[in-house]
């Protein structure tokens, strides 16, 4: 039997909000970008590629929490940006983040959602297998700062 921590612990459960990227959002994912990622993406960056695809805030309890990104190509989306603060991690935010891109990517008409993911990241392919995506292929040391392969993901809508 699973137990509910909030029920078990008489609190209300935290309510997770998506918004779109803004500026204070953007600077917050930027910040998260240089705690994650070899090669971090800017804030400037990341408001540019807002104006032409889809990026998301998460905000638990009226927090940053953590953002998502997806390009937007006639009928297929890619995921390229998804990262949680790290005391956000284990209390859904990546899955409602992932749920908004998936929603996004249906209301669009997309026939596909794809994504790449580092073949060590096991917590993002639990959630991704587990969100519905398929694994469709790799590319061998595609990544550096640690060299390791890409997995390629696909979730096809419709």
């Amino acid at each position: 039997m699973k137990i509910n921590f909030y029920d078990f612990l008489g609190l209300e459960e935290p309510k997770i909000e998506i918004r779109r990227i803004d500026e204070e959002s953007a600077y917050m994912a930027a910040v998260l970008e240089r705690i994650y990622f070899p090669h971090p993406w800017s804030e400037k960056a990341i408001l540019e590629e807002a104006a032409r695809g889809y990026f998301i805030a998460a905000y638990f309890d009226g927090v940053f929490a953590g953002y998502a990104g997806m390009t937007e190509v006639l009928d297929e989306c890619g995921i390229c940006n998804i990262a949680v603060m790290p005391e956000f991690r284990r209390h859904g935010v990546g899955e409602v983040l992932v749920a908004d891109l998936i929603r996004r990517a249906k209301e669009k008409h997309a026939f596909v959602i794809m994504l790449e993911v580092r073949r060590s990241n096991i917590p993002a392919i639990k959630l991704y297998e587990k969100m519905g995506f398929e694994l469709v292929g790799e590319r061998k040391n595609f990544y550096d700062k640690p060299q390791e392969d890409a997995l390629l993901y696909n979730l096809y809508l419709n």
